[in-house]
């Protein structure tokens, strides 16, 4: 898919034509949310990050319920 931004809205944040976002979706308030996509430390292992992620995706419910803890 692909979304078209008014230069106005990319330039400040240093966004071009391909530039990786994250999307968010907030169900609850009806809100698409795009930011620049975070750039990994150079220190951060990759392996790292992915099974983080892997991590997160697989106990997200229990870790969302402490958050509301």
């Amino acid at each position: 898919m692909v979304v078209s931004l008014p230069k106005e809205i990319l330039n400040p944040l240093h966004l071009g034509e391909g530039a990786e976002v994250d999307v968010q979706f907030d169900q609850t308030r009806g809100v698409i949310t795009i930011a620049p996509a975070a750039v990994l430390a150079r220190s951060v292992d990759a392996d790292f990050v992915r099974q983080v992620n892997e991590f997160i995706d697989h106990y997200r419910p229990a870790l969302e319920a402490l958050a509301r803890a």
